[in-house]
């Protein structure tokens, strides 16, 4: 592993110029895109809540899917080094955030992963991995808000 600083550089355009820029709240889109190198390209918004497109990705689903990824792979790895063979595993998150006229913010998030391991696996040993995982988690460190995780894990059929 390379200890040290880590730099992210992305690029988000602003696509959402309906011809008189931000000359009113309601002309104007909240269409963007993100772009980091040559990885696929992220068609991003607003929330619907805020006038924004509910096809394309906000950033508060992005937090919460950068928490879920996250300790997802901390898992894997701390798994991996256990011996600890993960067939599935499947999350579904749910961040909670609070909308004041003084200031929003993310209340918590929630992983709810739902993890198979391979029969004969230590489930108890897996199940405290996920502790490990959430004291390992970048994103998980970063915030100002809880994130909890209510985990699964069983072991595969046989």
């Amino acid at each position: 592993m390379a200890y040290g600083e880590h730099k992210y550089r992305v690029t988000v355009q602003w696509d959402g110029n309906k011809g008189t820029g931000t000359s009113g709240y309601r002309d104007y889109g909240r269409e963007h895109t993100i772009r980091a190198g040559t990885k696929p390209e992220i068609a991003g918004s607003s929330d619907p809540a805020f006038r924004g497109d509910a096809a394309r990705w906000n950033p508060e689903d992005l937090l919460v899917a950068s928490a879920s990824a996250c300790h997802k792979l901390w898992y894997l790895h701390l798994c991996s080094d256990a011996g600890i063979a993960v067939l599935a595993y499947v999350d579904d998150a749910e961040g909670t955030m609070l909308d004041s006229p003084e200031q929003g913010r993310f209340k918590e998030i929630v992983l709810k992963p739902r993890v198979t391991i391979r029969a004969g696996d230590d489930i108890e040993r897996a199940a405290s991995l996920h502790h490990d995982a959430h004291r390992q988690c970048y994103i998980a460190n970063s915030v100002n808000f809880p994130i909890r995780c209510d985990a699964q894990v069983q072991r595969e059929p046989g």
